[in-house]
């Protein structure tokens, strides 16, 4: 297991969009050219996730700290679990006391900025599309 940590220290935390909170562009990705649905190259995963606090569709939040740490929360009640970038440089997360899963990580860009992530699992295919919010 590899664990990238952020050399470019704390990401700037999203703008806030007043009518839903979440959507608009992250700051701190000004020097990446990427579209909706690229792939998160494996140096930029640790930078991705730890940019600010991701929301889901149906309201669930996610943070990713850098040291590898991640806390899921769905109707008020937090779940913590860990987060690496594996051997084959994809991105992994762990929920105790077995829960193991592997995506393969994409950016999220509307009107030419990054608002978001996609995560897809490998495998499975299960799909989940987190924004950024501040």
């Amino acid at each position: 297991m590899i664990r990238y940590a952020p050399r470019w220290g704390q990401g700037a935390p999203a703008v806030h969009n007043s009518a839903h909170g979440y959507g608009r562009p992250v700051h701190g990705f000004d020097d990446l050219e990427v579209s909706d649905g690229d792939v998160v190259a494996p140096e930029l995963i640790a930078r991705a996730l730890t940019a600010g606090e991701l929301v889901f569709p149906d309201g669930a939040t996610q943070v990713f700290e850098p040291e590898g740490r991640t806390t899921y929360v769905e109707r008020g009640r937090p779940t913590r679990g860990e987060w690496y970038v594996d051997d084959d440089r994809h991105f992994g997360s762990f929920w105790p006391p077995s829960y193991r899963a592997r995506y393969d990580l994409r950016w999220m860009v509307e009107d030419g900025a990054i608002v978001g992530l996609r995560f897809i699992e490998l495998g499975r295919g299960s799909r989940f599309d987190g924004r950024y919010r501040d």
